[in-house]
């Protein structure tokens, strides 16, 4: 397994990918529970380990080594595994008004191209280097090649070690970095993956845009009365 993530890592992330869409497909009620799991459990974890350490800090003059890193990473996890999700319900901000000015096939074409663009970013953070086939310039391979970098090397966090159980088996102290940063390959391509849905969905008319609409309408209609009041 080891040598198949080393030598095809795009390979892994989209047979990942292809996993986790079929499920999506098979089982959308899980799916959603389980998106709305690890959101929740992400959060839960940022508040408990900010509330521990202080209470360890400012009751006892001591704390837990790596907290700070820990929710930093969290944090992290929870941008990057958050956007994909948000981009499927639809929770995204946007402002739409200037767009619903026009006919309703140039607003379709205009979110067709919201959606194409919102695709095309996660796929040039993924993966770059393609872009050299087109003139443009690109330093580095993108997320993919970045954790990969650092998945054959033995490197650690800065602060955060494995529970002592873990240390024989993962072969040193500190955490490997390439263990927090997995969300990031992972999170570009789930987000990839929503956009590109959210591209054949406005195609086939199923939805109108990838962001949350109506904000400014919504705003004038929670405030029509306020005046006459």
């Amino acid at each position: 397994m080891y040598d198949l993530i080393a030598t095809y890592p795009l390979g892994m992330l989209g047979a990942f990918i292809a996993v986790y869409f079929l499920l999506d497909r098979l089982m959308p009620n899980v799916m959603n529970v389980f998106e709305e799991t690890v959101i929740s459990i992400i959060l839960a974890l940022m508040v408990l380990v900010a509330f521990v350490q202080v209470i360890l800090r400012y009751g006892f003059n001591t704390g837990i080594t790596g907290a700070l890193e820990l929710n930093r990473i969290l944090f992290a996890w929870l941008i990057l595994f958050g956007m994909s999700y948000g981009l499927k319900i639809g929770t995204h901000l946007g402002i739409d008004s200037l767009m619903r000015v026009f006919p309703k096939p140039v607003f379709k074409a205009l979110a067709l191209f919201g959606a194409l663009a919102a695709l095309l970013w996660a796929v040039i953070l993924i993966h770059g280097t393609w872009l050299t086939y087109i003139g443009a310039t690109s330093r580095g391979g993108g997320a993919v090649d970045y954790w990969v970098r650092f998945f054959k090397l033995p490197l650690g966090l800065d602060d955060l070690v494995y529970p002592s159980f873990l240390r024989e088996f993962a072969g040193q102290e500190r955490v490997h970095r390439w263990v927090a940063y997995i969300i990031l390959p992972i999170g570009l391509a789930l987000f990839a993956m929503r956009a590109l849905q959210g591209v054949i969905d406005i195609a086939l008319g199923k939805r109108d845009l990838i962001i949350a609409s109506h904000e400014a309408e919504d705003l004038v209609n929670e405030n029509k009365d306020i005046l006459r009041d």
